[in-house]
């Protein structure tokens, strides 16, 4: 559509159409800037061919205690390429092809300040009208679900699994106890991946020998509880999830889930909501 639009109701009904004018007109110009970056890019790694993605992070943390910190980072088809030293006001590059884009970035002396201006200043205060217009949703609280289950593995070893979905927000710690001890350093973990509904689920497993008599529980924190769950492993009852530490029975019936990882791909070198530092050439001449 070409257009920047709205994703959740709290942002629509807070920001107006001179708002999303302004973020469509900086999309459509670094749709032309990335585009000149990708060719430049291409031509310095030799690459010139095929497909290849630039992206870009940066924002702004809130912490608990009150502190701030900003960052700044780009990318090279998934590899680190840039990323921005606040203190110095200088880039970090993290190859050799990095280092042309790096110097010229550097001598770009009122877009660091800029940039540095932003994170430290002009970030925090739109991070926290954000909060504000989204507290409902952004600061609420969900209790995680948790289930376990086993499988059989291989050389007679049994694959322990938890997983925990359902929560909000986002931190979470999921650890197996053996006899009430953590086994965190011989436990596997993809991470924490979103579910689709505004929740979030991560998975744990652990090996076992299952002719070693043990008892084995998955023990999760999370801000939303008022104490650790913990879940039993029972070899008879693995398929029983376990709500905020009540059993509810249900029957699964051919339930698959589908988890879409999204990576948002940002285009340019913007700094954000208002007060753009200029976004000056392409990445690089080769």
């Amino acid at each position: 559509m070409q257009r920047a639009e709205p994703r959740p109701v709290w942002m629509a009904q807070n920001e107006g159409p001179e708002f999303w004018d302004e973020r469509t007109w900086w999309a459509q110009r670094h749709q032309k800037w990335f585009k000149a970056s990708l060719n430049t890019l291409g031509q310095l790694y030799n690459e010139s061919e095929g497909f290849h993605i630039i992206q870009m992070k940066y924002g702004c943390d809130l912490r608990e205690d009150n502190t701030t910190w900003g960052f700044y980072q780009d990318s090279y088809d998934g590899r680190d390429f840039l990323t921005f030293d606040m203190e110095t006001m200088t880039w970090v590059a993290a190859d050799i092809g990095a280092q042309i884009t790096k110097r010229r970035w550097d001598a770009e002396v009122f877009d660091n300040q800029q940039w540095k201006y932003y994170l430290e200043e002009r970030c925090i205060p739109w991070l926290r009208s954000s909060l504000e217009y989204g507290k409902e949703t952004l600061q609420r609280k969900v209790r995680p679900t948790a289930r376990v289950s086993d499988r059989s593995s291989h050389d007679g070893l049994t694959t322990l699994s938890c997983k925990v979905s359902g929560f909000y927000p986002q931190d979470i710690t999921v650890t197996w106890l053996r006899n009430g001890e953590s086994r965190q350093q011989v436990t596997y973990s993809e991470g924490i991946l979103p579910s689709g509904d505004g929740t979030y689920q991560t998975w744990v497993t652990m090996e076992i020998d299952p002719m070693i008599k043990a008892h084995y529980s998955c023990h999760v924190e999370h801000e939303s509880l008022l104490e650790p769950l913990s879940v039993p492993w029972e070899p008879n009852n693995s398929l029983i999830p376990i709500v905020a530490g009540v059993i509810i029975a249900v029957v699964l019936v051919g339930v698959i889930i589908g988890v879409v990882v999204w990576k948002k791909r940002l285009p340019g070198k913007e700094p954000g909501m208002g007060g753009f530092p200029g976004l000056g050439g392409p990445c690089t001449h080769p």
